[in-house]
């Protein structure tokens, strides 16, 4: 069978998911062309990268990174040509010769370029929960006028994708709910009461996936399934009654649907975050993603059990936000990625971050949330917020 080659951007190629984009990738050689990278600060990997897969550009964040990448660029003798700032990774994700773009820059600084993506009618990998979680409808409706295909990238969403009817007319007459599965974390069993003393090196070890250290935090707290609660609502088009969450700490089945005739269709796999790129690099195709398959015959067993609002506190906020004003989500997300960095930072205790969330979306108000310029308005006014009642805590 021939292939078009498809012309690919990957914004933040340094990342665990944009790592594991290019290695599947160098598993078919010939069949991708990397168009674009970028990173915020890893200027050493960023050079690897590009020395590796030869992109015409590789954009960084900041000018001080570029102008070293640059330099190191030049020396080496690459034809890459390194830009930076906001604007160069929009242009890497909206280029005219750009097919599909891999959206793993983390965070609500994902929002403007996936934006920029949506509007030029790309394929649009989604790893960036937050462009979902902050962009909501606005971001839907760039996918829509713009003749995007958005396929998910995280493994749950990716599942419940593959789980669903491939027509999207039929979800609404057929499908009776989605179920979210979740690992629970490192601290799935572990004394609530004990929390407070948890250290950033054990809430970054995630029994089951490698993880960069935001999304790993927020794995254990559960932040990260309440914001896929979300981004699944805007995804599917489904209410938020309609979302569950289960714990499946062995991370084999991904998630499942359950239709009105009580089926439940589940997709699983070894947890390794290859699978679902690959499927979103080739769809609808399927091709060789480097993960181990699963051995059945050697399967432990699998088992489930209810989230401990207890113990993660976080959860329940997603169907509060959701059925709070258009923006909440946003909010949340906000004051979430600050709390995260102050518990990174050891400004704040790990149970402070639930604190600083429900405390954030207590003390916001706003208003014109309609545009994207509203919402990266409420992302600011919303952080500066979380960064007042985070400094008011005590460590």
């Amino acid at each position: 069978m021939t292939f078009a080659k498809p012309r690919i951007t990957i914004l933040g190629s340094t990342g665990s998911i944009g790592v594991s984009t290019l290695d599947v990738i160098a598993r078919h050689p010939g069949r991708f062309e990397v168009f674009a990278l970028s990173a915020a600060t890893q200027v050493d990997l960023m050079l690897a990268q590009c020395a590796q897969f030869k992109p015409r550009y590789a954009v960084m964040a900041r000018e001080p990174h570029a102008r070293l990448l640059a330099e190191k660029i030049k020396a080496n003798g690459l034809s890459t040509q390194v830009v930076w700032a906001q604007d160069a990774i929009e242009m890497i994700a909206s280029h005219e010769l750009v097919d599909v773009v891999m959206a793993a820059i983390v965070g609500a600084a994902g929002l403007p370029p996936c934006m920029a993506a949506a509007k030029a009618g790309k394929r649009l990998l989604l790893a960036n929960k937050e462009a979902l979680v902050v962009g909501g409808d606005v971001f839907m409706e760039a996918v829509r006028a713009g003749g995007a295909k958005l396929l998910p990238i995280d493994s749950e969403h990716s599942a419940i994708f593959q789980s669903l009817p491939e027509d999207p007319a039929t979800w609404s007459e057929r499908v009776e709910k989605i179920i979210l599965t979740a690992s629970g974390g490192p601290f799935r069993t572990r004394d609530p009461a004990t929390l407070r003393q948890v250290t950033p090196d054990e809430a970054c070890a995630h029994p089951n996936w490698v993880m960069g250290r935001k999304i790993s935090v927020d794995s254990a707290t559960m932040m990260n399934k309440a914001l896929e609660v979300i981004e699944a609502k805007y995804l599917f088009g489904l209410a938020p009654a309609q979302i569950e969450v289960v714990i499946h700490p062995q991370s084999i089945i991904h998630s499942m649907v359950q239709y009105y005739d009580t089926s439940v269709v589940a997709q699983l796999g070894t947890p390794d975050m290859r699978v679902p790129i690959a499927y979103g690099l080739a769809w609808p195709e399927r091709i060789q993603s480097g993960a181990k398959p699963l051995d059945f015959k050697n399967l432990a067993t699998m088992t489930f059990e209810l989230p401990d609002e207890v113990r993660f506190p976080g959860l329940r906020l997603a169907w509060d936000v959701l059925d709070a004003s258009v923006g909440s989500t946003a909010v949340l997300n906000a004051a979430n990625e600050i709390a995260v960095a102050a518990f990174l930072d050891g400004r704040i205790r790990f149970d402070h971050i639930h604190r600083v969330n429900h405390a954030t979306l207590e003390a916001v108000s706003f208003s014109d949330v309609g545009t994207l310029e509203g919402l990266l308005a409420l992302d600011a006014h919303a952080r500066r917020w979380a960064g007042q009642i985070a400094e008011g805590l005590e460590v």
